[in-house]
């Protein structure tokens, strides 16, 4: 039988349960990812707050079975908030043309309790749209997914992130970099101003190609395997309406509990060889300490304000 009890948090009841189990090949428990999650909720909830939630649950550790949950489950508190958005077959959420029209209630993690919560049900990743559910088809930001194919890895997405980091400067726009938490990395353009998927989406796609022109040993903007041996995918197809990005400071589903966590700069410069790259996996402890030192190195996403150049 599970055992469960209930914690008060900031004058919630939220209930928890099996915080011995292990979730990670490690030994890292249930209790422990509620408790980084906790901890880092300082910095995370800016990057959750008003987004709708794709929680990806691992409800018997990382080497069992896994979901997606898009819909916010019914037995939630009453007190955790949601949002209906109108998913439209085969476009917004809807992935697949047998998926007609319907409206899904996210989750909106807009509190600590409401986080304390989503860890309990072993939601060991957090997934969020590029834009606040207030305002869902505009985006705060355009991505570049930066995915490695072998042998290519972390050392070629750092050259790749500098790459990209450049050309938007030379457009007068400024970027921030994450680590995806896996393979790769991912580099922000944030706008925060009036846009659209129908704006974003395209200058993406001409960045992305632009660096595959100018880097072809380098660099494909194209999802084809057979393209992608010893290069970089810069996937510009983030970009739309209906996909999510991994959170920053979000956990992720690996042998070890390793987390998109926010980078300097000057970090990646220095990690453009392959035992320098190595400096760029970081798990809780590493998380915490990093902010506990430098702050929310993802803060400029939310608050530079920059409107995007048009495409001639």
């Amino acid at each position: 039988m599970a055992s469960a009890t209930e914690v008060e948090v900031e004058g919630r009841r939220v209930r928890v349960s099996n915080l011995d189990k292990l979730l990670y090949p490690d030994g890292t428990s249930k209790g422990e990812v509620i408790d980084y999650y906790s901890r880092i909720a300082p910095v995370l909830l800016d990057h959750l707050r008003g987004r709708p939630l794709t929680m990806l649950r691992y409800p018997d550790g990382v080497e069992g079975k896994r979901f997606y949950e898009k819909q916010c489950p019914s037995h939630r508190p009453d007190w955790v908030r949601t949002t209906p958005i109108d998913a439209r077959g085969e476009g917004r959420f809807g992935h697949t043309s047998t998926k007609g029209p319907r409206t899904i209630d996210f989750c909106l993690v807009d509190d600590l309790p409401t986080l304390v919560w989503v860890a309990n049900l072993a939601s060991l990743e957090l997934h969020v749209t590029l834009a606040r559910a207030e305002a869902i088809d505009c985006p705060t930001a355009v991505v570049f997914d930066l995915d490695p194919g072998e042998p290519a890895g972390l050392a070629e997405c750092a050259q790749v992130g500098l790459l990209v980091r450049d050309l938007l400067a030379g457009l007068g726009l400024e970027c921030a970099i994450k680590t995806s938490g896996s393979k790769g990395l991912q580099v922000y353009l944030p706008l925060n101003t009036e846009v659209t998927y129908e704006q974003t989406t395209p200058f993406a796609k001409a960045v992305a190609g632009l660096l595959e022109r100018e880097h072809p040993k380098l660099v494909v903007s194209r999802q084809a395997k057979d393209l992608r041996k010893g290069k970089v995918l810069v996937d510009w197809s983030q970009n739309v309406d209906f996909k999510t990005t991994v959170c920053a400071y979000s956990l992720r589903a690996r042998e070890r509990p390793t987390i998109s966590a926010p980078l300097a700069w000057d970090e990646v410069e220095g990690a453009t060889t392959r035992g320098a790259a190595d400096r760029l996996r970081f798990e809780p402890a590493d998380v915490l300490d990093r902010v506990a030192t430098n702050g929310d190195l993802f803060r400029p996403s939310l608050e530079v304000e920059q409107q995007l150049p048009a495409l001639s």
